[in-house]
């Protein structure tokens, strides 16, 4: 489950075997078709915590969906993280109040399902340009607070993106499972060359690559 329509295009046709378009309601397309025989969907999920909860809990609730995996990018964070590296995020801080409303008094913590963590750190062989660790779900895109990156840094937080905290909740409020792999496209605490548009839409082939592995594991 990417965010952006185009790059569900592009994954759909570089792993499913026949695939069809089932819906593109308000552009935002979904495909079906088979993976080494196996069912496999590929759908966007548009940008923030909203958009991607509001689809996954339709599919998990209405559509008998199993397993969510958000294939997208991220910023770098720490230290030990490259561009081009994949980050399998196995709990989301978050900047959003979704998560804090699902039980009173309560500070929720979100977390991937660990069988599909497992699964797609097994699949990337001890890979060094694959890190699991915590990312930060953000409401703000361009906003961050004064010192705040080098706070979460010294968290060990890797990197910071829109949607997997919002995801996680949704999978632990429905009973199902959910994880994010996510592509580093630039890095905030140390900038450089980030990704190009065209980069960011087409470069997701390893992170696609453990994403299946996890979701046909």
């Amino acid at each position: 489950m990417p965010g952006d329509p185009y790059r569900a295009d592009r994954m759909a046709q570089a792993v499913l075997t026949d695939p069809t378009v089932i819906s593109d309601v308000r552009g935002i397309r979904a495909y079906t078709g088979t993976y080494d025989g196996k069912p496999l969907s590929i759908m966007a999920s548009g940008m923030g915590m909203p958009s991607i909860s509001l689809y996954a809990t339709e599919l998990y609730r209405f559509y008998g969906v199993q397993r969510i995996i958000r294939v997208g990018t991220a910023g770098g964070i720490a230290a030990s993280v490259d561009r081009g590296d994949v980050l399998i995020g196995v709990g989301a801080h978050t900047t959003s109040n979704m998560n804090q409303l699902r039980i009173p008094s309560v500070n929720f913590s979100a977390v991937a399902d660990f069988g599909l963590a497992s699964a797609a750190m097994s699949a990337a062989l001890g890979d060094p340009g694959v890190k699991a660790g915590t990312i930060l779900s953000e409401d703000h895109f361009y906003f961050k607070a004064p010192g705040a990156l080098e706070a979460l840094a010294a968290h060990g937080v890797l990197g910071v993106e829109m949607e997997a905290a919002g995801l996680y909740g949704v999978a632990a409020a429905e009973g199902k499972a959910a994880l994010a792999v996510l592509t580093v496209s630039d890095h905030l605490v140390n900038p450089g060359r980030d990704m190009s548009s065209t980069e960011r839409e087409t470069l997701f082939s390893r992170a696609l690559e453990l994403a299946v592995a996890a979701a046909l594991s």
